[in-house]
């Protein structure tokens, strides 16, 4: 199982404006350096995080991001979603009737997983970092 690079930057871009000022923004080209990635690739990855209602834009000479929800409110499983989209990592291609057996473990085994996602905060470990 793997997710893609945006995901890998979701998750390090919204950890990194956890950890930031709640009220100033932090721009995208200080995000994209922090992570070596093109500010360019990154401004895509922030407007799906934007429209998924997790963070906000700042438009201005000192515009950039900022949460736009609580940060207890966000988990793992909203940002993969917001990038990843919703759609079940596994499709039975082959027609043999509505019950597949293989479908039912690989969707028990995602439902397993999400719901482990789902109980995880990124807060969590923006405090463990704020420790360290």
């Amino acid at each position: 199982m793997r997710f893609t690079k945006a995901t890998n930057y979701a998750l390090h871009t919204m950890l990194a404006l956890m950890a930031a000022s709640p009220v100033k923004p932090v721009g995208v080209q200080q995000l994209a350096e922090s992570q070596g990635v093109s500010p360019t690739y990154l401004s895509k990855i922030l407007t799906r995080l934007v429209k998924a209602g997790m963070i906000e834009s700042v438009s201005g000479a000192n515009g950039g991001y900022r949460l736009s929800r609580k940060k207890d409110d966000i988990t793992f499983l909203d940002i993969i979603q917001a990038i990843e989209g919703t759609a079940s990592l596994f499709e039975c291609d082959f027609v043999h009737g509505e019950e597949c057996l293989i479908q039912a473990v690989m969707k028990e085994a995602e439902e397993k997983m999400e719901q482990h996602l789902k109980q995880t905060k990124l807060a969590d470990l923006a405090e463990k970092l704020a420790k360290v």
